[in-house]
């Protein structure tokens, strides 16, 4: 049995504790996004406001997510991802007590959402590396699909438990979700092991530096990571912005509220759910680039097209915004297994990071472009031009041999 497998014989139970642990505990983690939202959108209307927030969730992706695969390749994938969620949790208590005492300002959010995204940047590259030692490699497209249905189903959840935490709680007590999720998510953790992939003999690092060269290394020697790294980049640079500021848009542009975001992301997690449990049926063996940059580029259309309905045709954007959530899934998910198979697993959390760090830098330079872009020609040009631009850097991408040839690699 190799290391790239489970090293016990029954790893099913294992499995699904430690990836149920993690659902509620990301489930919580979409609700308190929503609810902090929403609230920035009531406070501030502001185009800016939300964008800043963006950047504060996203930046700490590009500072620290090389040096987050570095330490989920060197130290316990499962003690990284115990010890983020413990911060990550008392980030939440600190704000329940502000929000309780009335002394909470838009500087605290920005501050906490920081610290947050930090913990993000070193428990993800944990998380996704150990995806490859806790299942068969048979497994591995059944898992992209289950955490791209995982994905639809936060968003399914988030948005209208959002809402009604909303409704029938204060602030601080719907903060306190994400708290009691976290406690769920750690548990599992603490009971079963995660195995952790050795170092081929003659490449183990020196240090920290050294290792850092080494993912770097991985990614470059491959003209095709090299392509799918830039492609994604450039598509997180024009797209992401539209993400940060849809509640502005149901807010601004089709005269909703609350019940409306929650409505629109609800059904937009629907299509991830449907994505995933499609592409998990499907069981892609080849071909996977092919299905990312399609799915990607019908995914980033709908959103220009969202925008496009008129006021009065909010049901239609529902359908459109519905659509992109069901192609992002079929395109995130073998984008992933691509990423596992094609990359060498003691590589993995170092080469996750990178992405992470190119998603961290490219989200906050569109955040800023956008904010300003909102606040003077308005909310929806942000959408149409952001969608139409990531469109076409997706199907343009269809013309890169590297693309081809990556799974040839």
């Amino acid at each position: 049995m190799t290391t790239t497998q489970p090293l016990i014989e029954y790893w099913k139970p294992r499995f699904f504790a430690i990836w149920s642990g993690q659902a509620l505990s990301l489930l919580g983690s979409a609700l308190t996004q929503f609810v902090l939202v929403w609230w920035i959108t009531q406070e501030t209307g502001s185009p800016t406001a939300l964008a800043t927030a963006g950047i504060m969730a996203m930046l700490p992706s590009a500072l620290f997510s090389p040096l987050g695969g570095v330490i989920a390749d060197r130290l316990s994938r499962r003690m990284v991802m115990i010890i983020t969620d413990v911060i990550t949790a008392v980030c939440m208590l600190i704000l329940v007590g502000l929000f309780a005492t009335d002394s909470i300002q838009l500087w605290h959010i920005y501050t906490l959402m920081f610290v947050r995204a930090t913990m993000q940047a070193f428990q993800h590259p944990a998380s996704a590396a150990s995806t490859m030692n806790l299942v068969p490699n048979d497994w591995l497209d059944r898992a992209a699909g289950m955490n791209q249905t995982l994905q639809g189903m936060m968003t399914i959840a988030a948005a209208p438990l959002g809402a009604l935490a909303l409704a029938v709680l204060p602030t601080q007590g719907a903060l306190m979700i994400d708290v009691a999720t976290a406690v769920l998510g750690i548990v599992p953790l603490l009971i079963f092991k995660i195995p952790q992939p050795k170092v081929p003999q003659g490449t183990e690092a020196k240090t920290v530096l050294q290792d850092l060269r080494a993912g770097v290394h991985t990614i470059r020697s491959n003209p095709g990571l090299v392509t799918l790294y830039a492609i994604t980049g450039l598509v997180v640079f024009t797209i992401m912005p539209t993400f940060a500021l849809t509640p502005l848009l149901v807010m601004e542009h089709f005269g909703g509220g609350v019940t409306q975001v929650a409505i629109m992301e609800g059904l937009a997690g629907i299509g991830m759910l449907l994505g995933g449990v499609f592409i998990g049926l499907w069981k892609l063996k080849s071909r996977r680039a092919l299905i990312v940059m399609i799915s990607f580029g019908i995914s980033c259309g709908t959103v220009a097209l969202t925008a496009l309905a008129s006021a009065p045709l909010f049901w239609l954007a529902i359908f459109w915004w519905w659509l992109s959530g069901f192609t992002f899934s079929t395109g995130n998910a073998p984008m992933m297994v691509l990423l596992q198979t094609v990359i060498p697993n003691e590589m993995q959390g170092r080469a996750f990071s990178l992405l992470n760090m190119i998603f961290g830098l490219a989200g906050p330079l569109g955040l800023l472009i956008a904010g300003p872009m909102g606040e003077k020609f308005g909310i929806q040009a942000v959408f149409i031009v952001g969608g139409t631009l990531s469109a076409v850097i997706c199907f343009g991408s269809l013309l890169l041999r590297p693309l081809w040839n990556l799974e040839k690699h």
